[in-house]
């Protein structure tokens, strides 16, 4: 059977090549950068000891340095699995999740048209350029000259020019056979609610779009009259063109990146003229969306490229409002090594201007102030109003939490939580320092970061190790995500399912826990969300647990309760009486808090010792090493306190309905 190359080429980009071949091999975790689609591992075609078979996701190739082999999808499969092509072609479309085209003569037919509107679109690219080196071309060409494009940049681009005659292309074609109905199908003419068609780019300065193999698909004219309707122009959808899913520059930006040794990055900028501009100083890798905000399908083409391409828009109000708009367009679809970053021009400058004069040395500096997605995002939410009083801060801070929500995957949004909590206790440490107090609140469900003196986000760079005990090592406060929870934290959870009345009064406070468990966190999440359908006396313990079981959440359920009753934690028990189990929830929730407010403090004193380390400041590290000592030791503490039965949880052995003490 025959495959078409637009079918081999969907089913090559959706499936990592790195999935294919894992199959077969196990990565070099030393050498292999997961993060930018990197990957090393022992030749599975010739027998090795040290790893020199390498594959990038990016470019959906492998080679063997040690015997040369290459190849893609396909090849890896025909030439070590044995499998035909047809197999190999069902083995990637299976794994992409992708119908193999059913054998259809009439799918084979317009396959054959696609060809044949490539030739055409390939005709009216040679149309076009001839026409800017006639004499009617000429206003054309001082345009080009004044913006400062050389003949090589033009020739390697292929502008073109549209005369201004409604006729003049679709003659050309015609007169080289072209049918009428293979013109109208390339969107080289206007033929629709019209008795006659006529030329769709008249009087423009033609910018060819290529696809990934490199092939015309479809056309920008930018009008040479100030008094044309539209300063620029693109072909309409056509069978071989959909904005929404192609970036000018596209093929030749990815093939600057072949030498960047997993360096490079992409950057989109706004416009045709900006990518030409860039790439005649130097600057090679930038892309542009077609004259819309960019896609999700564009944004995707960007991250199989590079996992962290910058996105450049000019600094004036509308570049402004147009990177926020990319800001909430990439924030769902962050992943562990994949996001964004921002580069802002100077007010009223773009690519092309900061370029023309002193090459790109301005430009790389913008570069170089690229600002990560998460900043973007506070920026923007924190200049959007003054936050002098509780409620304006209230606001604030559940605006972030509720941007960071949208994050799918779990464990970025997890690290998009930290910090913004983190920004917000910097943010707002000047007001409650003044105001002489040590106000606490919370973020995106974490009931212990608190308004102290931060000097900055969470973890750095650099970190200098203190050692910890193996006590500690293994206690809940610093395994942080393993298997099993933290007993303050089985207690926690239990304690507020057995006794939901305890929602009624401390509703916020609990909806903010935010556990170290990751299980626990799924069920916190799952019984938040089954207490907000009811109400009141409604909501009971019978009602919680039997939502929970159908979640899914029974054997979890009853691996909690085995614990505490183990623990002999009567307070978390269901038959504890009220008054026990709201003494015990407070007890077990300063203990959660206090938990949290250490690590922090482990963790800014290590990045501070760090700091202090290369800046060679004895006396410095000296202070940093004994606090941290401290902070060491009161862990110590909290842990042997929680290991005390009689000083965790009140066990007065009351059931619901006794008397009170």
């Amino acid at each position: 059977m025959r495959f078409s190359p637009t079918f081999l080429d969907d089913i090559r980009d959706r499936v990592p090549i790195s999935n294919v071949i894992a199959r077969r091999v196990s990565w070099d975790k030393r050498k292999t950068n997961v993060s930018r689609g990197d990957y090393w591992a022992c030749c599975p075609f010739h027998g090795e000891k040290s790893p020199s078979f390498h594959c990038e996701d990016r470019k959906g190739r492998y080679h063997c340095f040690g015997c040369g082999v290459t190849g893609d999808h396909f090849r890896f499969l025909t030439e070590l699995e044995g499998l035909s092509f047809p197999e190999a072609v069902q083995t990637i479309a299976d794994m992409a999740g992708v119908p193999i085209p059913v054998a259809d003569p009439q799918m084979e037919k317009r396959e054959k048209e696609r060809t044949s509107l490539l030739d055409v679109m390939e005709m009216a690219t040679q149309f076009f350029q001839d026409q800017l080196q006639a004499a009617n071309g000429a206003k054309a060409r001082a345009y080009l000259r004044d913006r400062g494009l050389t003949g090589r940049t033009i020739e390697t681009f292929r502008l073109g020019f549209a005369p201004d005659s409604r006729n003049a292309l679709k003659e050309f074609l015609a007169g080289k056979g072209v049918s009428k109905e293979q013109i109208e199908a390339c969107g080289l003419v206007v033929h629709e609610n019209v008795p006659v068609s006529y030329d769709r780019f008249r009087d423009r300065i033609m910018f060819p779009i290529l696809s990934s193999r490199e092939k015309v698909i479809a056309f920008g004219g930018r009008a040479m009259s100030p008094d044309a309707p539209a300063k620029y122009l693109n072909s309409n959808e056509t069978e071989l063109f959909h904005k929404g899913n192609v970036l000018y520059n596209f093929a030749r930006a990815r093939r600057s990146l072949q030498g960047a040794n997993g360096e490079g990055t992409i950057i989109a900028v706004e416009g045709y003229m900006d990518v030409i501009a860039l790439h005649q100083a130097g600057v090679e890798n930038a892309v542009a969306p077609l004259g819309t905000a960019l896609t999700e399908n564009q944004l995707d083409l960007l991250w199989k490229m590079t996992p962290q391409p910058v996105l450049c828009f000019d600094g004036d109000g509308a570049g402004i409002r147009a990177a926020n708009r990319a800001a909430d367009l990439a924030l769902p679809h962050l992943k562990p090594g994949r996001s964004v970053r921002f580069a802002l021009l100077p007010d009223g400058k773009d690519p092309d201007d900061l370029v023309k004069h002193e090459g790109r040395a301005p430009f790389d500096k913008v570069m170089a102030q690229a600002k990560p997605l998460s900043e973007m995002l506070w920026d923007r939410e924190a200049r959007s109003g003054k936050f002098d009083t509780p409620e304006a801060r209230a606001e604030l801070e559940a605006r972030l939490r509720q941007l960071v929500a949208v994050i799918a995957d779990e464990n970025v949004r997890r690290h998009y939580q930290q910090d913004m909590r983190d920004r917000l206790n910097s943010f707002f440490q000047p007001q409650f320092q003044n105001r002489g107090g040590s106000e606490r609140r919370s973020f995106g469900g974490n009931g212990g970061g608190s308004f102290r003196g931060q000097k900055g986000a969470g973890p750095g760079g650099g970190r200098t190790s203190v050692a910890a005990s193996d006590r500690l090592t293994r206690s809940g406060l610093v395994r942080g995500h393993q298997d099993n929870a933290a007993l303050r934290e089985c207690v926690l959870a239990l304690t507020v399912i057995n006794h939901p009345a305890l929602m009624l009064d401390d509703y916020d406070e609990i909806a903010a826990i935010d556990f170290d468990n990751r299980d626990l966190q799924k069920l916190w999440s799952a019984m938040l969300g089954a207490a907000a359908v009811v109400a009141g006396p409604h909501l009971t313990r019978d009602y919680l647990m039997e939502c929970l079981d159908v979640a899914g959440f029974g054997p979890l359920l009853k691996n909690l309760d085995q614990q505490v009753r183990n623990a002999r934690l009567w307070t978390a028990t269901e038959e504890a009486a009220m008054e026990d189990a709201r003494e015990g929830y407070r007890q077990a929730l300063a203990f959660h808090k206090r938990a949290k407010d250490l690590r922090w403090q482990k963790i800014e004193l290590e990045r501070d010792i760090a700091q202090a380390t290369e800046a060679g400041d004895d006396a410095e590290i000296d202070r940093l090493m004994r606090a941290s000592q401290e902070v060491h030791y009161e862990a110590l503490r909290l842990e042997n306190q929680e290991a005390i039965i009689d000083g965790f949880g009140v066990l007065s052995g009351r059931v619901k309905g006794a008397a009170s003490h």
